[in-house]
């Protein structure tokens, strides 16, 4: 039962490059970027990733992408990243943007055993009819796009209407952040870190966890649990260091006096 390992190397050792990994968090909150400098250390390639998004240039899975590590996105905001716009729309790299709602949906209907959903959110776009630019190639070209998905009608207290298919999100590994996680794999999610974290934990068939603050079984109350250990199988405890390291995307600030 106590899934502890040593450090993130040995938690990571077993991911081979072309593996497809969901990661939690949102913009750099509560990214578990230990784990992916491990990934990074480790060679690993040929990555399809599954996140909100893609960190930025120089931080998260930003690294990865930097290296050209990644070799296909399925995400629903890209909008900090220079260097994956750059990618994108280069033919370097392949890109599912879907809807956040629904990207939520899809990882946490994966670790349901849920094969498929319907929702209403894309219905007459080309989220349902197909066409979205997967991948272009290198003179501007669409060279994968998206297929169209079934639709169908179904009754609802507003009258019928229509609804797209979707198909869940199953990954061969998830990488999450957690503030606090004892040796059975049990999580504590803080804040706004608790995001992704717990959906990338469930659909991974492997889930790695770094926590900030490692702590004996029992001494989590069964109600704060955020993600139950049956959904984790490694916990890597971060150093002091490591658990203070974290970014912030945009800091904004206001000049003295100003009101408001």
């Amino acid at each position: 039962m106590d899934k502890v390992v040593a450090s993130a190397a040995e938690a990571v050792a077993d991911i081979g490059s072309g593996s497809r990994i969901a990661v939690g968090g949102f913009g750099l909150c509560g990214i578990p970027s230990v784990l992916i400098d491990a990934l990074l250390e480790a060679g690993v390639g040929d990555i399809e990733a599954v996140s909100n998004n893609c960190g930025v240039d120089d931080w998260g899975l930003g690294k990865l992408l930097m290296e050209k590590r990644i070799r296909r996105m399925v995400s629903s905001y890209v909008g900090e990243n220079k260097e994956f716009a750059r990618q994108y729309l280069s033919g370097e790299l392949e890109v599912e943007l879907t809807p956040q709602g629904t990207l939520a949906e899809r990882m946490r209907a994966g670790g349901s055993g849920i094969p498929a959903f319907f929702t209403a959110t894309g219905v007459g776009t080309q989220i349902a009819e197909g066409g979205l630019p997967w991948r272009y190639d290198a003179d501007g070209g669409v060279q994968v796009a998206s297929p169209a998905k079934e639709t169908r009608v179904f009754a609802t207290t507003e009258g019928d209407k229509e609804f797209v298919l979707e198909e869940s999100i199953v990954a061969d590994f998830g990488l999450v952040r957690a503030w606090k996680g004892d040796r059975h794999g049990n999580l504590v999610y803080r804040d706004s870190a608790r995001n992704f974290n717990p959906l990338a934990a469930m659909c991974g068939r492997v889930t790695i966890a770094e926590v900030e603050e490692l702590v004996e079984p029992g001494e989590i109350d069964p109600n704060d649990v955020h993600t139950p250990g049956v959904y984790v199988q490694r916990v890597v405890a971060l150093t002091p260091e490591q658990a203070a390291e974290k970014r912030i995307e945009k800091r904004t600030v206001r000049s003295a006096g100003q009101e408001g």
